[in-house]
Order: C-alpha cells, then sequence, then structure tokens
C-alpha cells in the first residue's frame, strides 16, 4: 500500500487509484487500501466503514 505520495503512481492527480479490480464481485482495491464498492460503499483500512450513497431515481436523469 501507498501512502498516496511520490510512491504512487497517480500521486499528480491526487486520487487513489485502483491496483486491483474485482467488478465480477462489485469492488476494487485502490491503492491506499481502502475497498470501494459498485454501490458507493467503501472499507478503509482501519476497518472504518463509508455508508453507500445512492442517488434516489426521482433525482436520476432520464434520457428521451
Amino acid at each position: 500500500m501507498c501512502s498516496h505520495q511520490t510512491s504512487c503512481q497517480s500521486a499528480g492527480s491526487g486520487a487513489p487509484h485502483i491496483v486491483a479490480a474485482h467488478p465480477e464481485q462489485g469492488w476494487n482495491l485502490l491503492c491506499n487500501g481502502a475497498i470501494v464498492f459498485d454501490d458507493t460503499g467503501e472499507l478503509l483500512p482501519d476497518g472504518r466503514v463509508v455508508a453507500p450513497h445512492r442517488v434516489f431515481a426521482e433525482r436520476l436523469a432520464v434520457a428521451a
């Protein structure tokens, strides 16, 4: 894992990048050790959980 400084390949962008993708299971491992789920939830390396932040259907744009 990186501490997201110069050891990270995407340090210029400021955002952690995916180091292991598992779309068939619905999650990705980021270079900072966080696991991001397709439902937008996260499991952080220290065990904390970030709840999913879903958009309600009424707020989605509908293509005509």
